[in-house]
């Protein structure tokens, strides 16, 4: 499995997978957070309905338009439909249901998560 990832570099594939994982939380938030801001706009409201700590709304906003990018552009079909039942879904699914209702093989499944995985990190500047 390594030899067909060598165009990846060298790197820890538990951390990896672990901050992949938790920016594509994040980028669930996100794009509730963006749909709310469209909502109050559209309506007219300019200030924050909600209080607010930070001050980062550009940052979020360019997260949201590179993490779409990264998952309309860098994957593929079967990568696609991985990250988003494993990990973009209101519901949590563990990989065996997952690899069941896609048809893999458990193997070919975990290959193509890991490359999922690591071709969302690298398009994302994380590797």
């Amino acid at each position: 499995m390594s030899n067909q990832l060598s165009f990846f570099p060298d790197v820890d594939e538990k951390k990896v997978r672990s901050l992949v994982a938790k920016e594509l939380k994040l980028y669930k938030a996100l794009k509730i957070r963006q749909q709310n801001k469209k909502e109050l706009d559209e309506n007219g409201i300019t200030e924050h309905i909600f209080p607010k700590l930070l001050q980062n709304d550009a940052e979020n906003e360019f997260k949201v338009i590179h993490i779409e990018r990264t998952l309309n552009n860098s994957l593929d079909q079967i990568e696609r439909q991985i990250i988003e039942m494993k990990y973009l879904s209101l519901e949590r699914q563990n990989d065996l249901t997952i690899y069941l209702e896609l048809g893999l093989q458990k193997n070919s499944y975990y290959e193509k998560k890991k490359q999922a995985l690591f071709m969302i990190a690298s398009s994302l500047g994380i590797i």
